[in-house]
């Protein structure tokens, strides 16, 4: 009796986890392939590039007065090497007020791509439960974003569809 239960519960267990279904995306195929995407972040990388550009000029100023003071350091008086010392201290924390002020967590790179990048991926969200719901999909994964898919058949891609549920033509 006991063995009964077992392989009821067994196949009944079967039937259940065929009944799910599964698909996937390739999130990077689909922002590629979305215009706005693609504008957007030739835009934020232009930023990020010349805010790096202008923080690494400030650090090559800063490391240009270390040098030089430690050079300069024996010969100077108490008074100079403080004022020096200040000025470096100084220039140093608004070097990294700079970089806190751009690319922190709440920095202006992370505040633009927000604005540009954050309704893109919305509007892939929203055409991607379309789909989902559409071809009745239990679980979609992403196979782009470092999820634990192993393997994946192209069939169960459904990027394209996601491309046209948003109206983009691949």
């Amino acid at each position: 009796m006991l063995k009964f239960f077992l392989v009821l519960s067994l196949v009944f267990g079967m039937r259940i986890a065929n009944a799910q279904t599964y698909a996937f995306i390739d999130s990077d195929f689909i922002l590629k392939s979305v215009p706005e995407y693609v504008e957007a972040k030739e835009k934020l990388d232009k930023m990020a590039e010349r805010w790096t550009k202008e923080i690494e000029e400030r650090y090559t100023v800063i490391k240009t007065k270390k040098s030089n003071f430690e050079r300069e350091e024996v010969l100077l008086p108490a008074e100079e090497k403080a004022k020096r010392k200040a000025e470096i201290e100084k220039l140093e924390k608004e070097a990294i007020d700079l970089q806190t002020q751009h690319f922190s967590s709440t920095g202006d790179y992370f505040q633009k791509r927000q604005e540009l990048i954050k309704p893109i991926q919305d509007r892939i969200m929203t055409a991607m439960k379309k789909v989902a719901k559409r071809d009745g999909y239990e679980f979609v994964f992403d196979k782009a974003n470092q999820s634990n898919l192993i393997y994946a058949a192209k069939e169960a891609d459904i990027s394209d569809d996601v491309l046209e549920a948003m109206g983009i033509d691949k």
